[in-house]
């Protein structure tokens, strides 16, 4: 739940359209829902401003579907991220208005229509990176922000990032996604006057190690300005920008 809800729940009170009991029976549940196998955090968007989000591996079929029943019930946002093939069937038996984007595992139901705000840009080296950019800009979509992707600019083609300029220097977050050695997001942070969040990516071959060396190589970055997530993180990235863009923003809510 989040401030405008509870708004919304406030005024249906007072003017009788919702019940004493019903009030205090919401009220109860705002700190969290207990199921048993899951405590789900239903006070986090009032008191951080983003619902908690499910992270789908790991999870057993019977463990999703009563998260999936539980906000379904409750009307609170459910992005649910690394969803499989197998578990997007469940979501989608649970929740049938959830919609799914493939490319990022991403699904969301009870979406709230928000008018996009602000500017963040999403930036990959290359189109091998493009899953986890996905992931990045379509966290971002959900939560309200309006999201330009530049892709496959790498630096061992540096040229091709150039014709975007006009886009990047108005962000007010930059989000940078590489694999291999990294070296675009060091490129990026020194043409932009805007934050910059960094996403390693396991892409690369053996000495990559799975995205560590990507990750140290982010971190050893010389621009000032610039935050490394984990590796392959597209989601906390797409937060990151979020918070960045809804405090600069004077649209955001």
């Amino acid at each position: 739940m989040g401030e405008g809800e509870l708004l919304e729940l406030l005024r249906q009170f007072r003017q009788g359209s919702l019940s004493e009991p019903e009030m205090m029976e919401i009220i109860s549940r705002l700190p969290y829902h207990d199921l048993g196998c899951a405590k789900l955090d239903t006070h986090r968007g009032l008191r951080c401003g983003i619902e908690e989000v499910v992270f789908c591996p790991g999870k057993s079929d019977e463990h999703l579907e009563a998260i999936c029943k539980a906000l379904l019930k409750s009307g609170g946002l459910g992005l649910f991220t690394r969803v499989s093939a197998h578990q997007r069937d469940i979501i989608e038996r649970c929740m049938p208005d959830a919609a799914f984007f493939d490319e990022a595992s991403i699904a969301v139901a009870n979406r709230k229509e928000l008018k996009p705000s602000g500017a963040v840009t999403v930036v990959t080296g290359g189109t091998s990176d493009i899953g986890v950019a996905e992931e990045t800009a379509v966290t971002a979509e959900i939560l309200g922000n309006r999201v330009e992707r530049i892709y496959d600019v790498g630096a061992a083609g540096i040229h091709r990032l150039f014709p975007y300029m006009d886009i990047l220097r108005a962000s007010n977050a930059v989000v940078v996604v590489a694999g291999m050695e990294g070296a675009l997001v060091t490129v990026v942070a020194g043409l932009v006057p805007a934050p910059v969040i960094a996403v390693p990516t396991s892409v690369g071959y053996g000495a990559n190690l799975g995205g560590l060396t990507t990750m140290l190589s982010m971190l050893n970055c010389c621009v000032p300005g610039v935050s490394v997530v984990n590796i392959d993180n597209g989601f906390g990235a797409g937060v990151s920008a979020h918070l960045i863009n809804s405090k600069v923003s004077p649209e955001s809510e």
